[in-house]
Order: structure tokens, then sequence, then C-alpha cells
């Protein structure tokens, strides 16, 4: 059976699925994570509940094969099905590492109570914070444990390419690993901040998290995680809601 992660480290790479009109079911990687990946012709629904009702599912959308599993009655209907929320599809983006330090001054965070960690926690694993004057950047594995980027910029000093800096920043600090970030299609600022950083699309994703419980788990938060929700922050996914971090990134990044 394919992993998802296998799936992901191959996209990073520029190796796609085939583009045979199929939708492949996996396991979910982990409780708090489920969701759909759309590549060219062919998705991955990510869920533990039974692939026949998920074919059934995609069969009663009423579109296009090739749509349905990005559509809003599939996309419902998952949602109803397993009691998750959602809050949008992202464009999925990917960076590959750079080598030596990044070109800007960074300071990491180690406060395991600052409130940007406490944030991404909510989203991610094995979260790290550095900040810069003006913003943070915040690294932690997501969805399949891949490595996932998000960014906050204080409004003071937006529309200065600090946004920009900071996302390009991440494939210094990444270890060799490609970093990964989800940006809002509607969100052109974050989108442009992503590209001249030298994020190429790879897909699209829907992220279906666990509903927002008491406590801090890491597993119920409201989104899954993407781009900013106009708060600063180039995240959107980790709290912020600004490039989903795996990100969506807002305005902040730019």
């Amino acid at each position: 059976m394919e992993h998802l992660r296998d799936i992901l480290d191959a996209a990073a790479r520029g190796v796609f699925p085939p583009p045979d009109g199929r939708t492949v079911v996996l396991p979910q990687p982990s409780p708090r994570d489920a969701g759909v990946l759309s590549f060219t012709a062919h998705s991955v629904v990510f869920t533990d509940e039974d692939p026949r009702w998920v074919h059934e599912a995609l069969r009663a959308a009423g579109c296009d094969a090739l749509a349905a599993s990005m559509s809003p009655r599939f996309l419902t209907a998952l949602l109803d099905r397993t009691g998750r929320a959602a809050e949008t599809v992202d464009a999925l983006v990917v960076g590959s590492p750079l080598p030596g330090a990044p070109p800007l001054a960074l300071r990491e965070i180690e406060d395991p109570d600052h409130p940007r960690v406490v944030s991404s926690r909510r989203r991610r694993d094995e979260v790290r914070v550095w900040a810069a004057d003006g913003g943070v950047v915040v690294l932690g594995r997501g969805v399949a444990g891949r490595l996932e980027v998000a960014v906050e910029v204080d409004e003071d000093v937006r529309h200065r390419g600090l946004g920009r800096a900071l996302v390009g920043a991440a494939r210094h600090l990444s270890a060799g690993e490609p970093v990964w970030a989800q940006v809002s299609p509607g969100n052109a600022r974050s989108t442009r901040t992503f590209q001249a950083a030298g994020y190429r699309p790879v897909g699209a994703e829907a992220l279906l998290t666990l509903r927002r419980a008491a406590g801090r788990d890491g597993t119920a938060d409201g989104r899954g995680g993407t781009a900013d929700g106009g708060d600063g922050t180039a995240d959107g996914g980790d709290g912020t809601r600004g490039s989903r971090a795996g990100t969506r990134a807002g305005p902040a990044a730019s």
C-alpha cells in the first residue's frame, strides 16, 4: 500500500502520481490529520473512513469525476461523516532546501510557552520558532510528518520584503528537507511571496481537523493549518491562519 508521506516526498522531487483520473483512499497518517490532496488528474483522500463509502460519496457528488474530490458536495459529506472542521481549499507549495545559513539575522525562541510556539503546536509537532526584527518564522512537522513553514510579519514593517525573506530563510533552516506551505488561492500577495522565495505549486489540499476541544493536545484545533487570515501572518495554519503552514500566508508575507 502507498503511504501519504511517500507521495509527498515524490511530489517534492517533481515526481507526481499518474494523471489517470483516479482517486486513491489512504489511511490517515495520524489521528490529527485527515483530508484530500488533489494533483493533476489524480486525487488522494486520506481518512480512516471506509473506502467504499468514500467512492460512493464521490460518485454522488454530481460533477466531473476529476473535480469530485474537491467539490463542495463531497467535502461537505466527508466533514459530516467525520465530524471534523475545515476552513478552505489551499494551494499546496513546496520549496527545496538551500545550503548555508539564512541571509538574515534570526534568533531562536526556546520558550515553550511563547504564544507562537503554543499556537503552532495545535497543528504541528517538533515546533521551532525563530525571530527577526519585525517578524517570526515557524517550522514544524504537519501532515504525514512533512516540514511546514509559517511566518508572521509585524504590521508596521510589511511591504518591505520581510515575508519573502522569512519564507526563504525556512529553506536554509530545514536541515536538507523540503519545506511545505499551504496558501489560500485568493491571497495573491502570499502566493507571490512564496513564488518569489522559490516555492513551487504541486497541488491543492483540503485539511480536515478535529474540532477544537478543551486542552492542548495538538490534535484539536479548528482548522488544520493555512494562509493568513488577515492577522499579519503568512502562515495560516498555526493559529494565525496566515499561510497555513504549511501555511496559508496572509498579507504579512510581503
